[in-house]
C-alpha cells in the first residue's frame, strides 16, 4: 500500500521562526529528556559523539542503546508524531508527541520505560539554557504545532543530505552528521588530527570539562540551527577551533554567507539556501569554502585528509562528485 505524503513534500519548506518559536522551544527540552537517557546509558565516545541523536528517514533515533543483557532505541517520528520505544526483547512502548507540557512528557516517558522495564535515572535540568527549570517541574512549555514541526523536520532532512555528501568527500576523522540537543542543531565535524589549545569553557549549564573534552582536538564545524530570541531567523554556520589568524576575513561562498561577530562565526541564511535555484550546491559552497579557508589558513595537512584531486569517492553517493 502506497501512502500520500502528509503535506505537499517540499524539501526546503519555509521556517518562520516567530512561527515555530514555542513549539521548538518545547520541542528543545523533550529532545534534551531523551538525549540525557542515552547519556546515563550509552557507553562514551570521545567528544561525547554517544550522546547525540541522528536524522532518520521519519525523524531522529537515538539508535541502540545497551540496557542490561539487551538493548533499546527511540526514534522521535514527527511523521506520526511519537516517541517509538523498543526493546530487543519485543516490548515498545510510545508518547504521543502534542501539546503538553515539559513535566508532563518527562514524566510520560520515563513511565514508558519503566514499563519495559528500563529503570534510569537522569541529569533533571537543561543544559545550554539560560535560567533552566527541573523537567518535572515545567508545566510553561507546552506548544506543538504538527504542520511546523513537519516543514522543521523536512529542513533538517535535506540538510542532513548535503551534509552526508560533504561528510563522504573527507577521509580524515571526521563526525557522524548528527543532532547536538544541547543547542538543538545538527552538525558535522571535521578534525585535522593534532591538538588544540584547551577551550575557556564557559557554556551556559555545561560544565567546562565536557567542553574542553569536545575541542580537545583542532576542527571544522558546520551546522543548522532553526534561530533563537536573539537570531530569529534559521541558518547554517561554520567555524574553526581555534580560529586561524585571518579567517573571520576569509573569502567564503555563496554571496549569502558572511562572518558574525557575535556569534564568532560565519553564517548562510536558511533562506537563501531554500530560494537558491540549487540548495544542495548552495549549501555545499558553504560547507566546503568555510572548511577550506580554516583547513588552508590553519596549516592542514590536506593532502593527508582530502581525497587526492580529481579522484572520486565510491559510487553509492546520490550525487558522486569529485
Amino acid at each position: 500500500m502506497t501512502l500520500e505524503p502528509k503535506q505537499e513534500h517540499d524539501p526546503w519548506p519555509p521556517l518562520p521562526w516567530e512561527e515555530g518559536r514555542e513549539t521548538l522551544a518545547t520541542f528543545h527540552q523533550w529532545m534534551q529528556i531523551v538525549g540525557k537517557v542515552r547519556v546515563a546509558l550509552a557507553p562514551w565516545v570521545n567528544h561525547q559523539w554517544h550522546v547525540t541523536l541522528h536524522p532518520s528517514a521519519r525523524g531522529f533515533t537515538s539508535r541502540p542503546i545497551p540496557f542490561e543483557q539487551d538493548t533499546f532505541g527511540m526514534e522521535v517520528d514527527l511523521l506520526d508524531h511519537q516517541l517509538l520505544i523498543e526493546r530487543s526483547d519485543g516490548r515498545e512502548g510510545r508518547v504521543a508527541l502534542e501539546p503538553r507540557s515539559v513535566a508532563d512528557f518527562y514524566q510520560a516517558l520515563m513511565g514508558e520505560l519503566r514499563g519495559i522495564g528500563v529503570e534510569v535515572t537522569i541529569h533533571g535540568s537543561p543544559n545550554e539554557l539560560p535560567d533552566p527549570i527541573p523537567f518535572r517541574e515545567n508545566e510553561r512549555d507546552g506548544h506543538y504545532d504538527r504542520a511546523y514541526v513537519e516543514r522543521f523536520f523536512r529542513a533538517m532532512s535535506s540538510s542532513a543530505r548535503v551534509f552526508e555528501e560533504f561528510r563522504g568527500r573527507y577521509i580524515g576523522k571526521c563526525s557522524p552528521v548528527h543532532l547536538f540537543w544541547g543547542a538543538l542543531d545538527l552538525a558535522v565535524t571535521r578534525f585535522s588530527g593534532r591538538p588544540a589549545p584547551e577551550h575557556p569553557g564557559g557554556i551556559p549549564h555545561l560544565p567546562d570539562w565536557i567542553t574542553r573534552e569536545a575541542y580537545s582536538h583542532e576542527v571544522s564545524s558546520a551546522g543548522f540551527w532553526a534561530g533563537s530570541d536573539s537570531t530569529p531567523w534559521p541558518f547554517y554556520y561554520a567555524y574553526a577551533y581555534p580560529n586561524p589568524e585571518g579567517y573571520p576575513e576569509a573569502p567564503v561562498q555563496p554571496a549569502e554567507a558572511r562572518w558574525d561577530s557575535d556569534l564568532s562565526e560565519f553564517i548562510l541564511p536558511y533562506e537563501a539556501v531554500r530560494k537558491a535555484p540549487s540548495p544542495e550546491d548552495h549549501l555545499l559552497a558553504f560547507l566546503t569554502s568555510t572548511y577550506e579557508a580554516a583547513a588552508e589558513l590553519g596549516g592542514w595537512d590536506r593532502s593527508t585528509l582530502e581525497w587526492a584531486p580529481g579522484a572520486r569517492p565510491p559510487v553509492g553517493g546520490h550525487r558522486n562528485r569529485p
